[in-house]
């Protein structure tokens, strides 16, 4: 039971709530007790996405929350609130909608790297409290700006208007062979079974807008649609977001809580887990001998490896030995994981 869960997160559930989850249901399906951990928080709001990793899969978790996500999210535009999603008390109010157009023109000064404030009800510790603790109690909460990094930007699906939702737009720019490579956006990917949409006129007047954004590490998609909604002339929150990937984990890849029940009442739980590898698959494998095995999990240095500057996943045959590092042919543990037999030892 080393691996990966991927849940479709519901609305409503935290992530902490979510690891509980998983941790019964390997009680009910008597798999033992393994350590259980998240790839990436998602607010109770939020669903879609969300990495669990079960036992020697948790080493990577930190490796998870490094990595780029994918959102769609919608802004609804004329209310500020103060948690900058549904959930939270009106603060600002404007009677300004923007078109379609004046959208389309914004997001360019939100894509690459940015600097946003992050929202006062959010996790960061400030003097070892969570900001959101603070601003529940009504204390003032200054948050400092951050700097992070907006791979792609697009609209999704416009709405408003007597058509409803219009078509999806162009699609993000994703990484590829050759200067310049697209791939067509994961909005429009999904987007592509489904039911005929309605061009919205680009003079028309919108009272939201669905988003997919690409982003790094420590983005808050609140923090975005509030300033794309300020930079347009007006308030706006997020009534929608959903995590659409998390590093190299997709909705595909997904399961639902109900799901993760029937699995764990039938006993067939491993069935849904992805292999620990399935968390680095951008890492190349580098096999090694039994007795190299055996001295990465020493925490050994090995040495005389051609091999050229990276990290690599350490194998013998199919198992795991290691995260490592090559550095002037140098061969440096940078994670080991326990999966190797008393035999292969």
């Amino acid at each position: 039971m080393h691996g990966w869960i991927i849940l479709d997160k519901p609305h409503g559930l935290g992530s902490t709530q979510a690891v509980s989850a998983v941790k019964r249901a390997l009680r009910i399906s008597e798999a033992g007790k393994w350590k259980v951990g998240h790839g990436g928080t998602l607010d109770p709001l939020a669903t879609g996405v969300l990495p669990i990793a079960i036992g020697e899969a948790t080493k990577l978790a930190g490796r998870m929350l490094d990595s780029d996500k994918i959102y769609d999210f919608t802004v609804a535009f004329g209310v500020q609130t103060d948690t900058l999603d549904l959930e939270g008390k009106t603060i600002a109010e404007s009677d300004l909608r923007p078109t379609l157009a004046q959208v389309e023109a914004i997001l360019p000064r939100f894509t690459g790297p940015i600097e946003q404030v992050p929202p006062a009800y959010s996790a960061i510790l400030i003097d070892g409290q969570r900001a959101y603790d603070l601003a529940r109690k009504g204390e003032e909460v200054e948050m400092k700006l951050r700097s992070v990094t907006i791979h792609g930007l697009e609209i999704s699906f416009p709405q408003g208007g007597e058509d409803g939702a219009a078509c999806p737009r162009s699609g993000l720019a994703e990484p590829g062979e050759g200067e310049g490579a697209q791939s067509p956006s994961p909005s429009a990917a999904r987007q592509q079974a489904a039911e005929p949409c309605y061009p919205l006129p680009q003079g028309e007047r919108i009272d939201a807008v669905t988003l997919t954004a690409h982003v790094s590490k420590g983005t808050y998609i609140r923090s975005l649609a509030r300033d794309i909604a300020l930079a347009l002339g007006t308030v706006g929150h997020v009534t929608m977001l959903r995590r659409v990937k998390a590093g190299p984990f997709t909705l595909e890849a997904a399961i639902s809580l109900d799901k993760l029940d029937e699995a764990a009442r039938g006993g067939g739980i491993g069935g849904l887990m992805l292999p620990l590898t399935a968390g680095l698959d951008d890492i190349p494998a580098l096999p090694v001998s039994p007795d190299q095995a055996i001295a990465l999990r020493q925490g050994k240095i090995l040495t005389g490896i051609a091999a050229t500057d990276g990290q690599y996943l350490a194998t013998l045959g199919d198992i795991p030995v290691a995260l490592v590092r090559s550095d002037d042919h140098q061969i440096v543990v940078v994670r080991g994981f326990n999966l190797m037999s008393r035999e292969d030892d």
